[in-house]
């Protein structure tokens, strides 16, 4: 479940991709409905990137992301699996392990991109 992208999504993805000038996918042409597929598969060059790119997030922020997350708001499952791995570790970094647990299982369940 896809959505658009209020002013507490757009503050997210603008620390994590401060270069992003338009909210659209070059590829599809399409608004962005989530966050961190972006990111993970348009700005970041690679895991490393990727990771250091969360980092500059605050807990608070990655508990919002996971709770868009539970309700299918934030659809990681077009992300690399990589790029999943990495999430799950900069989680478990900043809010524990039980958190990045949830975050692979959500991962891992989504079927909708």
């Amino acid at each position: 479940m896809a959505r658009q992208l209020d002013e507490e999504d757009i503050r997210i993805l603008r620390i994590l991709a401060p270069e992003s000038e338009e909210l659209i996918c070059s590829g599809s042409g399409v608004e962005f409905r989530s966050i961190l597929p972006p990111v993970a598969n348009h700005y970041s060059r690679d895991e490393e990137d990727f990771r250091q790119r969360l980092l500059k997030l605050s807990g608070d922020d990655l508990a919002y992301l996971i709770v868009k997350m539970r309700s299918g708001e934030e659809s990681v499952a077009c992300m690399p699996p990589e790029h999943a791995v990495v999430l799950a570790t900069v989680v478990d970094e900043k809010l524990g392990r039980a958190a990045a647990e949830e975050v692979i299982t959500l991962y891992e369940t989504m079927d909708e991109c």
